[in-house]
């Protein structure tokens, strides 16, 4: 059974196609990225997933259950996700270990009291997202890396069997950014752990583990497959409007502009 399946997805809105046929595939041992430019339907496409948006025509099949013909509320306690959604709604108030526990039933600003073994398991995630020395810190004085971190627990305290991470990398400085990177790769390829899926349009930010790549291009689909035949200097230059070269080192991924100056962190 696939991790999720996607076929003839199309979302409109005020008459305007946001997604136009979108066929996608994700089997088990595999790891994706969603790749594209400002405005190439990623976000879309996440809604439809999650639940929060309904397409126009097309089936969405998330872990075996389908949209419209399965209780999706149910589902997306199956499904973590890492967004910047998510982190604006947290209240600055709010402490790193609630945060995390809040995960388990599903709740942001969590109103409940955690059980000894909702500390226990809370603590347990804390090192694997190495935050152990944040969980009686508020909200409001963690870093952006930190508070990605966290998310991340949080969306790990309900076992999920498949982790979104909707450009996590978003607002980081270079070393955190490395380290999340590294992170996404520790948890990618470990034993029982979610399948994951990244949404990002900075090639640097793809970790060794990825396997497959789903490029988007206004609103549909310009490539999906194996990552070295999708991320190409003509496929690349396609899909961000732009001439590009792409270069692979030592498990690293770069766009480079004509000029030869690095492109990863340019807003296409």
């Amino acid at each position: 059974m696939p991790i999720l399946s996607v076929k003839g997805l199309t979302v409109t809105r005020r008459g305007t196609r946001i997604l136009r046929g979108v066929d996608w595939r994700v089997e088990p041992g595999e790891m994706w990225t969603i790749l594209g430019a400002n405005g190439s339907g990623k976000t879309s496409l996440l809604s439809c997933l999650t639940g929060f948006l309904t397409p126009a025509s097309g089936t969405v099949t998330v872990l075996g259950e389908t949209y419209g013909a399965s209780d999706w509320t149910q589902l997306k306690k199956r499904i973590g996700l890492v967004s910047s959604s998510v982190r604006q709604m947290v209240e600055e108030g709010e402490w790193a270990r609630e945060i995390i526990g809040g995960g388990r039933y599903g709740q942001i600003n969590f109103w409940g009291k955690l059980t000894a073994a909702d500390h226990r398991q809370v603590e347990g995630i804390a090192r694997q997202v190495r935050v152990t020395a944040l969980l009686e810190r508020e909200w409001a004085v963690l870093s952006q890396g930190e508070r990605q971190r966290v998310l991340t627990g949080r969306a790990l305290m309900a076992e999920p069997e498949l982790l979104i991470l909707d450009e996590p990398c978003a607002g980081l400085d270079p070393v955190a950014r490395g380290r999340f990177v590294d992170f996404m790769q520790k948890l990618s390829v470990q034993n029982r752990g979610p399948a994951v899926v990244l949404v990002t349009h900075h090639l640097e930010e793809i970790p060794p583990a990825c396997t497959h790549v789903l490029a988007l291009h206004r609103g549909a689909v310009a490539a999906a497959g194996p990552i070295r035949e999708v991320l190409t200097d003509s496929l690349l230059s396609r899909v961000f409007g732009s001439p590009v070269s792409v270069s692979h080192q030592h498990g690293k991924w770069e766009l480079r502009l004509p000029d030869g100056t690095g492109a990863s962190r340019a807003a296409f």
